[in-house]
Formats: structure tokens, C-alpha cells, sequence
């Protein structure tokens, strides 16, 4: 997803902590919460906080800041987690067991429908409940289940050519865990994640 598709990049990235942080206040019988507070817990700026809220649409009140069930449901709608999603994962590997493994996905709207794969020992098999298909077979299923997006966890090698095998699947999203920048059709939208990104923060963090 591109800066100039999808404007405040950053502000999205950082939702889903105020989100997570403002369910915990829920839980604790709160009403409302400040911007200050979740700048607080975050260690943001609290101009930074309200900047980010506002692209959601919601308004606090004077003194009293968000009200918090209002606020959950504002950013949750902004996000679209409101809205189910059916999904399937290409490469049932580790990282594809993990994936379907976590629990908050399916929180936030997710449902993984289908893994695929071409290794004949996995073919039939399931990962968190999760059936295991055959490549070959993407365009049948994603079309059965009414799958929307696809992740992909395989080795970097064989990224492109399973990227072009959700594209004929007619598929219009790809989260990319792999570590190649895809060629897609301009109506198909991917998000790449860089899973060393965090831990190299990590380790600049220690050094100093």
C-alpha cells in the first residue's frame, strides 16, 4: 500500500496500540480516556495521539477526552475489522503455523480458509484447524470460500510465482512476508512486511 493510496501511513501503524491499550481501559470500567493517557502509555506526544484519532473521525470531549466504547468502535470501523475477511496463506511452513496460530486475528476480523502448498507431506493435512491444499487448487478454493486476501510465507525464491498464482486466482490483496518486492497489476494492492526491520530497532536500541 503506497503512501499516495492510503494517506497517514503512520497514524494506521499505531491504531492498533491505542486500540489495545483503550480495550484495556474498557475492561476496567472506564468511560472515557484521555489523549494524554495514551501518550502516556505509549511514550507519544499527545498531539501526536489526537492527530492520529481524528483520522478516525471521533471527537473528545473537553475534560473528559474519548469516550471509550465510541472510541473502539470508530477505530475498529476505520480499520475494517468490523468486517469478516476470509483469507488464505500460500507456503505451510513455521511462519504459516504461526500465523494461523495467533488467536487476535481472528479478533480483528481474519479467517484463514485455506493453506497452500506443493509439498506432497503436507497436502491433506491441517495447521491450527486450517486445510491444506495443493497449489494447483488456489483459484478453486479462494473462489469457494470467497477469499480476499493472501498471505504469503514462502521462501523468497518462489514469491513471484505465487504471487502471479493469487492473481489469477483473482485474488486483489497480498500481505508479503517474503523479502521481494512483487511485480502485481495496478488493482491488485500488497503490503510487504520486513520481519528483520523490528529486530534491527532492537538491536540499535541496545547499543545505546
Amino acid at each position: 500500500m503506497t503512501k499516495q493510496k492510503i494517506p497517514a501511513v503512520p497514524s494506521i501503524r499505531r491504531l492498533p496500540s491505542y486500540l489495545h491499550l483503550i480495550r484495556q481501559a474498557e475492561s476496567e470500567g472506564c468511560e472515557f480516556i484521555s489523549g494524554t493517557l495514551i501518550a502516556k502509555e505509549l511514550h507519544l506526544e499527545p498531539i501526536q495521539v489526537r492527530k492520529d484519532l481524528a483520522i478516525t473521525g471521533i471527537v473528545g470531549k473537553p475534560k473528559r477526552g474519548y469516550p471509550v466504547e465510541q472510541l473502539i468502535a470508530a477505530i475498529e470501523h476505520f480499520l475494517d475489522w468490523d468486517n469478516k475477511k476470509n483469507a488464505v496463506i500460500i507456503g505451510a511452513g513455521n511462519l504459516a503455523t504461526a500465523l494461523t496460530g495467533y488467536q487476535q486475528f481472528k479478533a480483528h476480523g481474519l479467517n484463514f480458509v485455506g493453506a497452500f502448498d506443493t509439498s506432497p507431506d503436507k497436502i491433506g493435512k491441517q495447521i491450527h484447524g486450517v486445510t491444506i491444499y495443493h497449489i494447483d487448487e488456489l483459484a478453486e478454493q479462494a473462489k469457494k470460500h470467497g477469499a480476499t486476501i493472501a498471505i504469503l510465507t514462502v521462501p523468497s525464491e518462489f514469491a513471484q510465482e505465487s504471487a502471479d498464482c493469487v492473481v489469477k486466482a483473482g485474488i486483489k490483496a497480498i500481505w508479503n512476508f517474503t523479502n521481494r518486492k512483487l511485480k502485481l497489476p495496478d488493482d491488485v494492492v500488497c503490503q510487504r512486511e520486513d520481519l528483520t526491520s523490528g529486530y534491527a530497532i532492537l538491536c540499535v536500541m541496545m547499543n545505546e
